[in-house]
Order: structure tokens, then C-alpha cells, then sequence
């Protein structure tokens, strides 16, 4: 009998009603997903120890001036118990988890097409809940290094697993709507910071305590029910994963026709150790590259660019420059929430974004979607580098929604186009081999942005100034894009496995064929078990909505 973790065990029949496995994927990716909005506890940690005056200790980075100094600081945090930590010491958190996440997704992608998504998942849920704790146990201790191993390498082990845990078993469910399917699953990651950030903002609040007459918001507290609640979330999607038989298709519709239909859709299938080999695999990597590059950068500094930019413009005070303002910390707060609110807008986009250009994906092709993504998003940095001299705010906050847009767009497109190029028997594990891509981009793009940004204040440019040459730097990057993606040609057939080789990965990778007494496809019902599924993560997503629509209607009042 196969065990209860395997893929042969939640092989399901051929009449299951595949709407049940984009639940199961949204309540993983709706987890792991608060990667993104760890910056939230960034300001509470910073000020975790109180000295007996009730101020906050100093940092232990404290005086330094130069990078090196800073990077000394930062060795200094990592065990020391007696100063606090910056933003720079925690911020390296963020690069592990994507570093970690790419690199995992490329190391252990062949594993999870063997070994089945729910075992992928439950691993992946041990990684990062399990992260979580021990970073819980690291704040309490005052030890910066438990933090960076829990929730940034074991925690990024666990987003890279559970990242692609879903992609290969959702686009084998909908062959007739890869886009769509991906792109529901990886909105889900997007989403998940919209939802974690207010809940961890509430928590810290529930748990938080006076010393010395300074209230601390309860932070570990905030991460071990954090780990709880992901835990169960987790391990309910990770369980409610099923694969479909092989050769399995949803009724009514028939595989495409490369000489009848679409030759940039394979019917064919290319294996994972082949991959790399293809010109396609590396120009889809400077694709997702290039374009995660010119995004993640100034998306990262929504709030302080749209400051600094703007300054008191955005609170009515339009003679007022940011410099002023920060004269003046009553009118920066309130510059600051209207930052607040840009950010929860352009969260939006990102995030709907990526359902809506893989849904088009489906009907207008990858190859030209990604056209569209690189055209139109030069297109809107060279206008908001134009907006940024005449002060337009409503034009330069809609040129970054729709940047936004086709960032999340390009991710929730890309394992689509992988699976239209090389087939879908190693598509999870060539996707985890391309994310590396995102691993780079997640260092090129913010070190870009923010380096031209610190040279240019080094130089006293008008803060409104700061940021029209980068626009146009990120518009290159993405020109680069644009071309590699015009070099994606067909796969050429000396690179597709033969019907015996595909044959044999099919029985390594435990794949159960579809008797002649089962029907294929059989048309979709929606019980009450799928209604209940869907509002498990509905309810929660909507929660995260709400709260985003309510910080981003400050940047119109």
C-alpha cells in the first residue's frame, strides 16, 4: 500500500473536481506569502530594549559611517545582548528569504515531482512555521543569529518548496487554463503580506507590554502565533493536494495541434537535466530576471519615493520640499501615511495583477503578454520620470499601479510559458531552476535603486529630482528583457524525450495511469466541501483587502 505522504496515495480519480486544488495552493502560498511583509516588525524591533531612562538602548552599529562600519555593526548584533539591532542588521532577512527561496526551489525541484506536492508541502510547512519559532526564541534571547537561520534560511528553504509545491500539479489539473490556474495560486503569495501585516500589527498590539513606562509591542508572542496559525493553514492545503492521472483532460477539450494550432506550445516534453541546454531556458531567465529587476527595486521604496518626490504636495503644502518636511515631524508623519497608502495601493495591483495578465496570458499567448509587460512598463517609467517635474500625483501613483501590475503579472505568467516550452513532466522543477532569476533580481534591482539614490543625495540633488534618472535605468533594464524575450523561438525536437523515456520518468515519478473504466474529465460540480474550501481562504483574503483598500484610501483624502 503506498504511504499516506506519497504521490501514488493522492492520486485522485479521474472524475475528481479539480476546482478543489487552487484552495489547497492559496492556503500555502497565503502563508508563506508574509515573507513580504516582514517589514513590519522591522521599527518594533529596533527599539526591543529599554534601558532604565525608558529609551530605547543604542544600536550596535551605533556611529558608523562608513559601509564597513555598518557591516561591522551588523557582526556585532548578531549575538550581542546589550544594544539594538537596525534596519540594515534585519534587512539582511529579506535578501535570505529569496536568496534561500530561488536556490531551494533549484536544488530540490526534481525531489518534489517524485516525492508529490503534499510531502513538498509538509516539508515546506516544518521550514518555515518551524523558522518562525526559533526566530520567536531568538527575539526573546536578544540573538539576531537565530532570526536570520530561522525565518531566513530554514524559513527560506520552506517559501522556495512551497512556492512550486502547487505549480506542476495545478497546470497538469488545467491544461486548458495554465495561466489562470498559476496565476490564482501566485496570488496568493502576493497576497499574503496583505493579510499578515495587519494581523501581526494587531498582535503586537494584543500582546504588548509597559517597561519602564515605554510600551513594547509582545513581538515574539506575534511569531509564535503566527507559526500556529500558518501551521494550520499550511497543513490543511498541503493535505488537501491531489495530482491528476496521466493523461487526464478536463471534458470537451483536446490537447493543441502544432500544425494545426500554436507551435509555440509544446506537445512534447523536454527533461529537467536538458533544460539548461536550450537557448529558451536561459533567455526566459533574463526575462523574469530583467523584469523582477526593474520592479522589486522601486516597489521596495514606494513610500519614501513618493516623499520625496512629491514632499508636501501630498498634505496640501505644495511650496513645502521634502526637506522641509522633515523640519517638521508632525507634517511627515502625514506625508508618511499617504506613503502608507501608495504602498497598500500599488499591493493591490501586484497582487490582482497577477491573476488578471496570466488569465490574458491564456488567450493572448506568453511571448506577447510579456511584449505588452516590457513595452507598457517602459512606457511608464519614462512618463513618471516626465510626472516628477510637473508634480502630476494621480498620473505618477496610476504609472506605478500598472508597473506593479506586471511585476506580479510576470511571475504568475512565467511557469505557463515554461510549461508551453518544455512541457509539463518537469515543469515544477524547471520553474524552481528559473526562479533563480528572482534570487539574482531580488539583489540587482534594490542594489541599483538604492545606490543611485544614496549617491544622488550624497550629491544635495533636489530630493524631487532623485529619482527621474533611475526610472529610466529600470526602463533599460527592462529593454533588455524585451529583447530576450523576442529571441524565444520554437524548442527545437532534438531536445524533447522520446515516447520510452518519457515512459520511464512517468513510472519514476509515480504516476498512476488512467484505467479504461474511469471517465475522463467528467463535467465540474461544486459541492458544499468546494464552497467550503474556497471560503477558508476567501474570508481571510478578503479580511486583507479590506484592510489594504482602508490605507489606500488616504492617498486621495
Amino acid at each position: 500500500m503506498p504511504s499516506f505522504f506519497s504521490k501514488e496515495y493522492i492520486t485522485a480519480k479521474a472524475s475528481y473536481n479539480r476546482w478543489l486544488v487552487p484552495p489547497a495552493a492559496l492556503a500555502i502560498h497565503l502563508s508563506i506569502g508574509m515573507a513580504y511583509g516582514f517589514s513590519v516588525f522591522w521599527k518594533p524591533l529596533g527599539n526591543a530594549l529599554i534601558g532604565q531612562d525608558g529609551k530605547a538602548l543604542a544600536a550596535c552599529s551605533a556611529g558608523a559611517a562608513t559601509f564597513a562600519d555598518k557591516l561591522h555593526g551588523t557582526l556585532r548584533a548578531l549575538t550581542a545582548t546589550d544594544c539594538n539591532w537596525t534596519q540594515f542588521d534585519l534587512g539582511w532577512m529579506y535578501t535570505l528569504f529569496f536568496v534561500l527561496l530561488g536556490c531551494s526551489a533549484a536544488f530540490w525541484g526534481s525531489w518534489l515531482e517524485r516525492a508529490g506536492p503534499r510531502k513538498a508541502g509538509l516539508v515546506s510547512t516544518l521550514c518555515w512555521c518551524g523558522g518562525l519559532l526559533l526566530s520567536a526564541f531568538g527575539i526573546y534571547t536578544h540573538q539576531l543569529w537565530m532570526m536570520w537561520l530561522g525565518s531566513g534560511v530554514i524559513g527560506g528553504i520552506g517559501l522556495g518548496l512551497g512556492y512550486i509545491s502547487p505549480v506542476s500539479t495545478l497546470i497538469k489539473w488545467f491544461p486548458d487554463k495554465r495561466g489562470m490556474a498559476t496565476g490564482m495560486a501566485i496570488m496568493g503569495f502576493g497576497g499574503g503580506a496583505m493579510i499578515g501585516s495587519p494581523l501581526a500589527t494587531m498582535l503586537m498590539t494584543k500582546f504588548s507590554t509597559n517597561i519602564n513606562g515605554m510600551t513594547q509591542p509582545g513581538i515574539w508572542q506575534t511569531f509564535v502565533v503566527l507559526a500556529i496559525i500558518y501551521t494550520i493553514f499550511m497543513i490543511s492545503g498541503s493535505l488537501g493536494y491531489r495530482v491528476p492521472p496521466s493523461g487526464w483532460k478536463p471534458a470537451g477539450w483536446n490537447p493543441p495541434n502544432n500544425k494545426n494550432n500554436n507551435n509555440m506550445i509544446s506537445v512534447n516534453h523536454v527533461h529537467l537535466n536538458k533544460a539548461h541546454q536550450t537557448p529558451q531556458f536561459w533567455f526566459l531567465w533574463i526575462v523574469l530576471c530583467m523584469n523582477v529587476s526593474a520592479g522589486i527595486g522601486i516597489i521596495g521604496a514606494a513610500a519614501p519615493m513618493l516623499q520625496e518626490t512629491f514632499g508636501g504636495a501630498l498634505i496640501g503644502h505644495a511650496d513645502l520640499g521634502f526637506a522641509d518636511l522633515k523640519k517638521d515631524e508632525s507634517l511627515l508623519a502625514l506625508a508618511a501615511a499617504v506613503g502608507a497608502g501608495f504602498v497598500g495601493l500599488i499591493s493591490l495591483f501586484n497582487i490582482f495583477g497577477r491573476f488578471f495578465w496570466a488569465s490574458i496570458s491564456d488567450k493572448l499567448g506568453r511571448k506577447l503578454t510579456y511584449i505588452v509587460f516590457f513595452i507598457l512598463g517602459i512606457l511608464m517609467y519614462v512618463t513618471a520620470s516626465y510626472m516628477t517635474g510637473s508634480k502630476s500625483l494621480a498620473l505618477f501613483a496610476a504609472c506605478f499601479c500598472i508597473i506593479a501590475s506586471m511585476y506580479g503579472g510576470g511571475f504568475a505568467t512565467i511557469p505557463a510559458y515554461l510549461a508551453d516550452m518544455f512541457g509539463t513532466q518537469f515543469v515544477g522543477a524547471i520553474h524552481g531552476r528559473i526562479l533563480t532569476a528572482w534570487s539574482t533580481a531580488g539583489i540587482l534591482g534594490p542594489v541599483i535603486v538604492n545606490y543611485m539614490h544614496d549617491m544622488r543625495v550624497e550629491a544635495q540633488v533636489p530630493f524631487s529630482e532623485i529619482y527621474a534618472p533611475i526610472f529610466y535605468i529600470l526602463a533599460s533594464m527592462l529593454a533588455i528583457g524585451f529583447i530576450a524575450n523576442l529571441m524565444v523561438r520554437p524548442m527545437d525536437n532534438k531536445f524533447f524525450m522520446t515516447d520510452k523515456e518519457l515512459l520511464a520518468e512517468k513510472k519514476l515519478a509515480h504516476e498512476k495511469f488512467i484505467s479504461t473504466k474511469e471517465t475522463i474529465g467528467k463535467a465540474e460540480k461544486t459541492p458544499l466541501i468546494t464552497f467550503l474550501a474556497w471560503s477558508a481562504v476567501g474570508v481571510p483574503i478578503s479580511y486583507g483587502i479590506w484592510s489594504t483598500i482602508q490605507k489606500a484610501w488616504i492617498l486621495f483624502h
